[in-house]
């Protein structure tokens, strides 16, 4: 059965309503015969209750597009593939409501008011009877599990035939090969797939150089509360020093680590009035890089090289492209609501798009985090990321879950939270507190990333005011991130002796994938990047 007829097995009461008279009606759909369970007046509930809305589904034959005896692409077999899940779940909502009807009879039986006027064998006849009928319900049920496995393979294997359409002109090479269109009723899953040329992103090799236009991007490299008067920030930005510090104004600027004069880092000096003074000799440089100071010689025209550089909501934020400055600067606000608890900064000895990779990825969670937030969950049957046909967002089936890529380094999520460990596969918006999430994943470079974690809650304020709570949620961001960080450094390993990292993907990786996507767009100078809408 689907997950939620599961569900509602385990949950629901035995007695619904009164008891009614069965029959079966055979049909045929799609190839394969199926048995519909029908009350006396075409349905199985009779009258309303408390668990009605669970079984007044209506069957989905009636809408499912008619494409029979015609070839199909990708797009509408997986059209079909989801319509088959649908049926599969309301023949599933049926089986479970006849077992529920059938138990009801048997308590009808056993009820202590009846007994007293019916004989031992007439009770015994009705039970046997029952019984009969109870191993008929129980068939139709495991027949009906084995529809929904066939059911959710072929709706992955339709996901994948789409994924390949988009891999198609990433590697046009291998798309020259013919391969069969997709039919529900001629050939399985399997067959094809023997047939059909496997296509995937190729991520594998030595980490290469940053190509220059993915600088071209506004990059929150550190929150605004780190940044204080009279302090400094070292940062490594595309494999090139740089240092943060405040002017005269209160206004950040982000210059090259390095002095003009002998090379030494500029952090290991201090901030004097609003500039930097290198430690070695004294030189001072303002936010733009100008040298506004050199003791004990002739003032030079001398210039270090400065990013655009700008704060806005709590980060700030450079440029380090060539090309001019986009006007608008990505927001990175928490939704209405919410408050900032924790800003986290750590630097990871991974390459940014292997995390970015991890982090769009939820379907590992019950498997890599059981001794944090996913502890307690349990494996659903099928994970989905439900989004747009054009679009770098949606939300997660079964976990409540919304997440967001956000050009050029950004995650975004907000977890709705229910009762800890548990998932009751409920949406953000049905759930009554929530948790919202920011990493930023700066390429600091080729292996290794400076991660920028906010994390916001809309509800429970005075955790704000709580003493070294903020050590609380660094030491729990830290468990999590380990958690993923031996495999995300297990995988950059392999990678770079030549395994490809994208090698097999599946439906639940769609984000990961877009986003791949997305930068071989950017990297190749795309005019129109994709899942973005036209300007």
């Amino acid at each position: 059965m689907t997950a939620l007829a599961t569900a509602a097995a385990l949950s629901v009461p035995i007695s619904l309503c009164r008891s009614s008279k069965l029959n079966c009606k055979k049909g045929v759909r799609g190839g394969f015969r199926v048995f519909a369970v029908l009350g006396e007046e075409g349905g199985l509930l009779d009258k309303k209750s408390t668990w009605g809305p669970l079984f007044d589904v209506e069957d989905p034959r009636s809408k499912m597009p008619q494409f029979k005896g015609k070839f199909l692409d990708a797009y509408q077999a997986l059209e079909v593939a989801r319509y088959d899940i649908q049926y599969c779940d309301w023949r599933a909502r049926q089986d479970l409501l006849t077992i529920m009807i059938l138990h009801e009879k048997v308590v009808e039986v056993l009820n202590p008011l009846a007994r007293d006027y019916k004989s031992i064998g007439t009770m015994k006849k009705e039970l046997a009877e029952l019984q009969d009928e109870l191993s008929q319900a129980h068939r139709q049920v495991h027949i009906s599990e084995a529809r929904v496995s066939t059911a959710l393979d072929k709706l992955a294997y339709m996901e994948e035939l789409v994924n390949d359409r988009l891999f198609q002109d990433r590697n046009p090479a291998e798309s020259d090969q013919p391969s069969p269109s997709p039919s529900t009723s001629t050939q399985s899953p399997d067959t094809v797939k023997n047939k059909s040329p496997r296509k995937n992103l190729k991520v594998s090799g030595p980490v290469q150089p940053y190509h220059p236009h993915l600088k071209n991007f506004w990059y929150p490299v550190a929150f605004s509360t780190d940044l204080k008067d009279g302090t400094m920030i070292p940062i490594d930005c595309f494999e090139e020093p740089w240092v943060l510090f405040r002017g005269m104004d209160g206004k950040p600027g982000c210059v090259r680590n390095t002095c003009a004069h002998r090379a030494c880092p500029l952090d290991l000096g201090s901030v004097n009035e609003g500039r930097v003074r290198c430690p070695y000799h004294g030189w001072e440089y303002s936010t733009d890089g100008k040298c506004e100071k050199m003791p004990s010689t002739r003032l030079l025209n001398v210039k270090i090289k400065s990013l655009p550089c700008f704060e806005q909501e709590g980060m700030i934020l450079v440029w380090p492209g060539s090309d001019p400055p986009a006007a608008t600067l990505p927001s990175l606000q928490p939704p209405p609501g919410f408050q900032v608890h924790a800003e986290i900064v750590m630097e990871l000895p991974v390459e940014h798009g292997l995390l970015l990779d991890n982090l769009l990825d939820l379907a590992h969670a019950p498997f890599t985090h059981t001794s944090t937030f996913a502890k307690g969950w349990s494996v659903p049957s099928l994970v989905k990321f439900l989004t747009p046909a054009s679009g770098l967002q949606g939300y997660w089936d079964p976990y409540p879950i919304d997440m967001e890529f956000r050009p050029p380094c950004m995650v975004l999520s907000t977890i709705g939270i229910s009762k800890p460990g548990k998932l009751e596969g409920q949406s953000t918006r049905e759930c009554a507190t929530h948790l919202h999430q920011l990493h930023v994943c700066l390429p600091s470079s080729r292996h290794k990333t400076r991660l920028l974690y906010r994390m916001s809650l809309d509800f429970a304020p005075v955790l704000k005011h709580v003493p070294f709570m903020h050590f609380l949620w660094r030491h729990f961001a830290e468990q999590v991130l380990n958690e993923d960080l031996r495999l995300v450094l297990g995988q950059q390993e392999r990678m770079i002796n030549g395994a490809n990292v994208w090698n097999w993907p599946v439906s639940y990786d769609k984000l990961g994938v877009r986003y791949r996507l997305w930068r071989d767009a950017v990297e190749k100078g795309a005019k129109q990047l994709p899942f973005e809408k036209s300007t």
